[in-house]
């Protein structure tokens, strides 16, 4: 049996607490504030991400990096998408030109 990516931990991690009390969980609180929440913060990692890439050092831009992904992921749980399903939208894509992969959805 293959050892459980990061990702997939992540997303047991992230499952298991999903409908704990929401003072508890950081996760459970996310989901009892609902989707609009999620999708807010999911923006403000994102926006963290980029003025960490221009202006801040490696270390920052990888620590914002990991808080953007862990919010994609509570996203994705909130909206019942597992990462596998992401994982094999990327796996469809390997060799296709990005360019043609975005004409093919025009």
């Amino acid at each position: 049996m293959d050892t459980p990516s990061t990702l997939d931990r992540l997303e047991q991690t992230i499952a298991a607490r999903a409908d704990a009390a929401p003072d508890a969980s950081y996760v459970a609180s996310l989901n009892a504030k609902g989707l609009g929440k999620i999708a807010q913060k999911l923006g403000e990692e994102a926006t963290e991400t980029i003025i960490a890439a221009l202006s801040e050092g490696d270390d920052a831009l990888v620590g914002e990096a990991a808080d953007l992904l862990f919010h994609l992921m509570v996203l994705l749980g909130h909206k019942g998408i597992a990462i596998g399903d992401v994982m094999a939208e990327l796996d469809r894509r390997e060799g296709v030109s990005g360019l043609d992969e975005k004409a093919s959805r025009e």
